[in-house]
Order: C-alpha cells, then sequence, then structure tokens
C-alpha cells in the first residue's frame, strides 16, 4: 500500500448528497428565528454559491443580525434535517463503501458538513473503520475554515501521524484542499459529479471506491 492513510470527503463519497432544498428550508427557518423574513430565492443562491455566514447575510440582502446567533442556527437546523434524513432512508450510504476495508491503510473523513452530521452518519451506518473524523465547528470561525482551506486535513492528517496520504472528494475543493495540505487526491467522478471540469488537477481521477481501492493497491 503506497499510502499510510487515506482520508474520505463525506457528502457525495460515503454518502449521498443532501438535496439543497432541505438546507435551504433550515436557512430560512435559521433567519426567521433571528428575526428575518428572507426571500427563498436569495437564500438559493446563496447556498449555490456555498456562501459562509457573512456572505449568506449580505446576498439575502441583511447587515442588522447577530451573525454568529444566525450561523449556529443555521447548523443545528442543517444538522438535525440530515440527521433525519438519513434515519428515513432518504441520505444513503453508497453501496461501494465496502470497498475501504480493502485498503490497509488508516481512514479519515474530513467533511464541509457540520461535525455532528458527519458524527452521526458514521455511528448510524456503524463505520468504524474510520480511524479519525472532522466536519466543521457549528460557529462563524468554523464556517471559515472550510474546504479548500486544509484547516480540519491538517487536524485529521495530524490525528492520524502521518503526511503520506491519499484524499478523496467528489468536488475541486477537495482537490485544492489536498494540494495545500501537501497530499496527493483522488477525484471521484460519481453520476452528479461525471461532467465537473476541473482547473485543478488532481494526482488520480475514479469512477467508484472499488476503483480507487484498486488504484491505491496499485498505487
Amino acid at each position: 500500500m503506497p499510502y499510510d492513510a487515506v482520508v474520505f470527503d463525506n457528502d457525495g463519497v460515503i454518502v449521498e448528497p443532501t438535496d439543497s432544498t432541505h438546507i435551504t428550508d433550515a436557512v430560512c427557518a435559521a433567519l426567521h428565528d433571528v428575526g428575518v423574513d428572507p426571500d427563498r430565492e436569495r437564500v438559493e443562491q446563496a447556498i449555490a454559491a456555498s456562501a459562509g455566514p457573512h456572505e449568506t447575510l449580505q446576498t439575502v440582502g441583511v447587515d442588522a443580525v447577530d451573525v454568529e446567533r444566525f450561523w449556529r442556527r443555521r447548523e443545528d437546523l442543517a444538522a438535525a434535517t440530515q440527521m433525519n434524513l438519513i434515519r428515513d432512508g432518504s441520505k444513503r450510504l453508497y453501496d461501494d463503501v465496502a470497498a475501504l476495508t480493502q485498503l490497509d491503510a488508516r481512514l479519515g473523513m474530513v467533511s464541509n458538513n457540520q461535525h455532528e452530521t458527519v458524527s452521526f452518519i458514521v455511528d448510524h451506518y456503524g463505520l468504524d473503520f474510520f480511524d479519525v473524523v472532522y466536519g466543521r465547528e457549528p460557529t462563524v470561525a468554523g464556517a471559515e475554515r472550510k474546504k479548500p482551506d486544509p484547516y480540519y486535513l491538517e487536524r485529521a492528517l495530524s490525528d492520524l501521524g502521518t503526511r503520506d496520504a491519499l484524499y478523496v472528494g467528489d468536488s475541486e475543493v477537495d482537490v485544492r484542499a489536498a494540494g495545500r495540505a501537501g497530499v496527493d487526491s483522488a477525484f471521484l467522478r460519481r453520476d452528479h459529479s461525471a461532467d465537473t471540469e476541473l482547473s485543478a488537477e488532481p494526482t488520480y481521477e475514479v469512477t467508484d471506491l472499488y476503483d480507487l481501492a484498486e488504484v491505491v493497491r496499485e498505487g
């Protein structure tokens, strides 16, 4: 095995992505809770742009809100929504996750999703083969550290005790985060990312996690 560790993104890699409609509902509810009646279309625009706390409020046209209070509420609601989707089978584990047991390396998961959500996924699906798991903290600072910032990836690598690692994701921010952390990357072209054009070049491109396992074993 050419790597001491393999670290994975979560949504779109381990579990199915969350439909943005559910996240829009959570953001709108969080804004209502801090006294804002948002324009749903603007909220959708903010989500499509992966906007952080300040950018979200700017997009919806709000400037007199406690940003930290809003964002914590947004994160709590988004996590609760996704956990319910997992419980009722709407946010499913990919079948090829079984391929991870073929890897003779330490395994980690690093996600831009909330840490609460990611931890729930690990527990709910019994993914006890992950040695370390990080999602973002439900704070403004946590949001500012999301990928392509390698902050959480760096923490995972430190916990795993190696820099000889591969990071696996389904978006350009994953490829860029790996590059900033100085580790190799594998871009996973699932159905939702099959036509994605990348301006950052990954070390590998794979079609599923069985393909990944074979690539990693062969070096």
